[in-house]
């Protein structure tokens, strides 16, 4: 079993920033790429920013040069530092990795629980 567990969100006023982390652990063999997608209250979820294993990484237009992502040094991690935070980027925040399991070599998608952050003043 593969889990994903997400940290770092939070109530932040308009201008700040935050910084969600991920870790992946359990039955994993490879991770290749990460991601973070949110999703607002009555809307879809939404890619924000991606990752490779190697390192180059994708964001949403609506991001503007507002966040990076990274991965982290610990190992299986990855990181979303977010700054300038404006109110429409209130969502749930959800990390995505596509991995490579120890046991049967099978690719799966996961998801974590999701981490809430809210702009607000």
């Amino acid at each position: 079993q593969v889990q994903l567990v997400e940290s770092g969100g939070d109530l932040v006023q308009p201008g700040g920033s935050l910084r969600l982390s991920c870790a992946a652990s359990g039955n994993i063999f490879r991770v290749y790429g990460m991601g973070w997608y949110r999703q607002a209250p009555g809307k879809q979820r939404e890619l924000v920013a991606t990752i490779t294993s190697g390192g180059t990484s994708n964001y949403a237009d609506f991001v503007e040069g507002r966040f990076t992502i990274s991965r982290g040094n610990a190992k299986n991690t990855v990181n979303l530092q977010m700054n300038s935070l404006r109110p429409e980027d209130t969502a749930v925040y959800y990390c995505n990795a596509r991995v490579q399991t120890l046991t049967t070599m099978a690719i799966l998608e996961r998801w974590g629980q999701g981490t809430q952050v809210t702009v607000s003043s």
